[in-house]
């Protein structure tokens, strides 16, 4: 999956390039898309949430950043693993945000959680 944001005054540092936090929703957003995807092909009730991230910044993000998540097939087998055994997976994926040049400006990586939702009806007193 991929998401992109755009360098502009409202999402600047005071260093004039692009705040951590926008690059990591965006970051989160591609690798998120991708599990949303899955879980609605599987048809079946599955939480999922975000339980830890590492982040690594290599260059000012100014421009138009791109962020790309590949882990597509390893997040299906982890959702079809929660699926089948009725368990909590984790699994972690990165998401690589570069700038119009192709530069690697940020890496993120979130372990993602996913479980199967209970049936069973709530009980209200």
């Amino acid at each position: 999956a991929q998401t992109q944001v755009r360098h502009r005054w409202i999402n600047q540092n005071p260093f004039d390039s692009m705040f951590w936090a926008v690059q990591g929703m965006a970051a989160e957003f591609a690798s998120g898309a991708i599990a949303i995807h899955h879980i609605r092909q599987s048809g079946k009730p599955v939480s999922m949430l975000v339980i830890n991230n590492k982040a690594n910044f290599s260059k000012k993000a100014k421009g138009l950043i791109r962020f790309t998540c590949q882990n597509g097939e390893a997040l299906r087998q982890t959702i079809n693993r929660a699926i089948a055994t009725g368990q909590g997976q984790t699994i972690w994926m990165t998401s690589v945000g570069t700038d119009a040049d192709g530069n690697v400006v940020s890496t993120f990586e979130f372990e993602w959680s996913f479980k199967l939702k209970s049936t069973t009806p709530k009980q209200t007193n």
